[in-house]
């Protein structure tokens, strides 16, 4: 998975953030309107949230990379794009009883209370935690972006497509945080429609990418997939030559 797909899935994906996120991002304390510490505030707020998903793409690159070592990376991509189409295809009442069926509900309300320490202490660095807080809060559409990292293969790979698809947020999440309602809810219910189709669009690639159908840029050969196809050549080679 080339790792600049990571900051295009972040900006196109970030549609879906103004609906989750929005509401924290408006919340922010720290600052008159118009102020140094009033825009500093939100940049640390969005460098938190960069920070979150860069820590979920190092787990998830180093076990992509131990996939990797034992051969079953083509096999990762393959189930990512599979277990994305199987997420927006299911109904979202049977989403939610899974979701309440796992663990998400304790961990959740621990996170709303950090939510409330932080936004009481109002602080510049404050802002940069609750950013990180934010980052940690259950989301779908992280998840496809986790997808992406433990493709990647390896750690570091896993590190820079998690950092780039944060950085792919903080556009919209800045103009959000800054600018306020800048979106009227009927445009942002509209947008947040596309981000299904957007999901599917990224699971086929994945799915594509674990295939090795030699498609430059989309489904390459990986180093691998290409030693064992050379090896076959010259094995093919020797039985004519008997």
């Amino acid at each position: 998975m080339e790792i600049f797909t990571g900051f295009v899935i972040g900006l196109l994906g970030s549609l879906h953030c103004i609906g989750m996120c929005g509401p924290i991002a408006l919340a922010l304390p720290a600052g008159k309107f118009g102020s140094f510490r009033f825009y500093l505030g939100r940049i640390n707020y969005n460098l938190g949230r960069v920070i979150t998903y860069s820590f979920f793409g190092l787990i998830f690159g180093l076990i992509g990379k131990n996939l990797a070592i034992v051969g079953l990376q083509r096999w990762v991509s393959i189930i990512s794009g599979a277990l994305i189409i199987l997420v927006v295809i299911i109904p979202s009442a049977y989403k939610t009883k899974i979701l309440n069926a796992l663990p998400f509900g304790s961990v959740t309300q621990k996170i709303k209370g950090a939510f409330g320490n932080l936004f009481r202490n109002g602080s510049l660095v404050s802002m940069l935690f609750i950013g990180i807080v934010n980052g940690l809060l259950p989301c779908g559409f992280v998840y496809v972006g986790v997808a992406g990292a433990l493709s990647a293969g390896d750690t570091l790979s896993g590190v820079l497509y998690m950092a780039l698809f944060g950085f792919g947020t903080i556009p919209v999440m800045l103009a959000t945080s800054i600018a306020g309602n800048f979106i009227s809810i009927g445009v942002r219910r509209k947008l947040t429609k596309l981000v299904p189709f957007l999901a599917v669009l990224l699971a086929v690639v994945f799915i594509l990418r674990g295939l090795n159908l030699g498609i430059p840029y989309l489904s390459p050969k990986t180093e691998k997939m290409m030693q064992m196809n050379s090896k076959m050549d010259e094995k093919e080679k020797k039985d004519c030559c008997k």
